[in-house]
C-alpha cells in the first residue's frame, strides 16, 4: 500500500495540473466554477492515471544568449518560409518537385534531437518523416527541390539548425 502512495507522490505534478486546468478553462471559453472543477478533475486524472516520464534535464547547460538569438532567427525564418510556401501554392505554375533526403545529425542527446525536430517541423516547406536514432540520421521531405542548389540549401539549413542546437545545449557539457 505504501508503494502505491509513493508512486502517486512521484507522479503528482501540481504545476502541470494547474496548466491543464487553465487550458481546459480556455478551451471551454468561460470561467466558471464548473469549468474549473472539470479542468482540475481532468488534470488530476491525466497526471495520476496517465503518467509521463520526467524530461531528462541532467547535464544540460543552456546558453541563454544563443537561445534568444535562435528564437529570433527562427521566427524570421518562419516568416520567410511562410511567404515562400504561400507563393509556391498560389503562383500560376506547376507544383515544385519535392525530394526525400537522408541527413546526418550530430546531436548526442535524444532530447536535443527532439527539440531540433520540433523546430524543423514547425517551419513550412519541409518536415522530418523519420528519425534513425541508431545512425543519428533524419529522413526529411523537402517541398521545393527543383534543382541541386535548392537541395544543397536545405541540407545547409539542417546543418545550421544542428549547429545552433549544439551551441545552445551541448557546447558546455
Amino acid at each position: 500500500m505504501s508503494q502505491l502512495f509513493t508512486g502517486i507522490k512521484h507522479r503528482f505534478r501540481p504545476w502541470f495540473v494547474a496548466w491543464l486546468t487553465v487550458m481546459w478553462i480556455l478551451l471551454m471559453g468561460e470561467l466558471s466554477w464548473g469549468n474549473f472543477a472539470a479542468g482540475l478533475g481532468l488534470g488530476l486524472a491525466v497526471v495520476l492515471l496517465l503518467p509521463l516520464p520526467r524530461i531528462p534535464n541532467h547535464g544540460y547547460r543552456i546558453h541563454w544568449g544563443r537561445l534568444v538569438l535562435f528564437i529570433f532567427s527562427w521566427l524570421r525564418d518562419l516568416a520567410v518560409a511562410s511567404i515562400k510556401v504561400s507563393w509556391l501554392a498560389l503562383r500560376p505554375a506547376e507544383p515544385p518537385r519535392n525530394a526525400i533526403l537522408n541527413v546526418p545529425m550530430r546531436l548526442s542527446s535524444e532530447f536535443v534531437l527532439y527539440l531540433a525536430t520540433c523546430a524543423y517541423n514547425l517551419q513550412p516547406g519541409g518536415s522530418v518523416t523519420d528519425i534513425n536514432l541508431a545512425d543519428r540520421e533524419w529522413t526529411i521531405h523537402v517541398l521545393d527541390a527543383d534543382n541541386e542548389r535548392a537541395i544543397e540549401r536545405e541540407i545547409a539549413n539542417v546543418a545550421k539548425l544542428e549547429r545552433q542546437m549544439i551551441e545552445i545545449f551541448e557546447s558546455r557539457r
